[in-house]
């Protein structure tokens, strides 16, 4: 699939257009505080808009104050808000994602039994499994973004990843966990269901479960192994649709940089990678860096009596 084009690269025409802007870069180069920037300019000009973090650290909630980890997204505080000159109708909402609680929430509202959901959650391979697999924490940020886009509340996203080579994860993780849970050789360890060979395979397995872990574990396993299956297919039609959407014309991809050369190095491992997927790339965020004729520093007659002790010291 090749990525789509449009005429215009300028960022506020994206930022009226667009329903997501994922913003990707290495790591240094102000990506968290770029992306920040750009959902509060787009918030001034009237959208409602979320920004949405997928990237381990905490800094987008200490760059905007909300609280870290919530449920839900949170608003930035309507002091903040009114500083920062955003107006109604526009808003501005962040939110940390934390995928225990989007997989947690994803169970409740697919499981169709509230006591099979809560035994599920409260299973302590599944506890496990939703906070260590590799690809878990990208499968459930597709899953929130699908939710987000599929409830229509915001006319932006934009969405905050980890550095640049981890932010491929957000797109790849999650079709790798995919063929590892419909591998045959996981099958095997669903409970006993299907043909007379399938059914002694899983017996034999259960069995030599029970005889290494325990009884108990063995249960367990076959239990979370069972439901968590039969979630995960339906997960997958909602990762597959958002997957669509991050390749369609409703997306632009901005990867932030500086001129530090291992940041320009991981810009074109990244440009390259996105026209491998072919997504939509619209642009660099070069941060750091100065418009060419620019003064990066103040005329002479502006500066301080190179007397004066602060200037002193400022220039030591």
């Amino acid at each position: 699939m090749s990525a789509p084009t449009e005429p215009s690269t300028d960022l506020a025409a994206l930022l009226r257009r667009k329903r997501i802007i994922v913003c990707c870069g290495a790591g240094g180069v102000g990506k968290t505080t770029s992306a920040a920037a750009l959902a509060l300019a787009a918030a001034r000009m009237g959208r409602k808009v979320l920004v949405l973090t997928i990237d381990p650290s905490r800094r987008l909630a200490e760059t905007l104050g909300v609280s870290q980890n919530p449920l839900t997204p949170v608003p930035l505080p309507e002091d903040r808000a009114r500083a920062a000159g955003i107006e109604k109708p526009g808003a501005l909402d962040a939110w940390l994602l934390a995928p225990k609680l989007v997989a947690d929430d994803a169970v409740r509202r697919i499981v169709q039994s509230p006591e099979e959901a809560e035994r599920l959650i409260s299973n302590r391979i599944y506890q496990q499994v939703s906070a260590m697999v590799a690809g878990m924490h990208e499968y459930t940020a597709m899953e929130a973004l699908h939710r987000l886009m599929e409830g229509g509340s915001y006319d932006l996203v934009v969405l905050d990843t980890p550095p640049s080579r981890n932010a491929l994860d957000f797109l790849e993780a999650p079709g790798r966990l995919a063929r590892v849970l419909d591998a045959k050789v996981f099958r095997v360890f669903l409970p006993r269901s299907g043909g007379l060979f399938a059914r002694a395979a899983s017996r034999m397995v259960e069995r030599a479960l029970s005889a290494v872990f325990g009884v108990e574990f063995a249960s367990e396993l076959t239990a979370f192994l069972g439901a968590f299956s039969q979630l995960f297919g339906m997960l997958n039609i909602d990762v597959s649709r958002m997957r669509t959407i991050l390749g369609g014309e409703d997306a632009a991809f901005l990867l932030v940089c500086s001129p530090a050369p291992a940041a320009v190095e991981e810009a074109f491992f990244f440009r390259d990678k996105t026209r491998e997927l072919g997504l939509p790339l619209r642009g660099f965020i070069l941060n750091r860096a100065h418009l060419a004729g620019e003064r990066v520093f103040p005329s002479e007659e502006l500066l301080p009596d190179p007397q004066h002790p602060e200037a002193r010291t400022g220039l030591a």
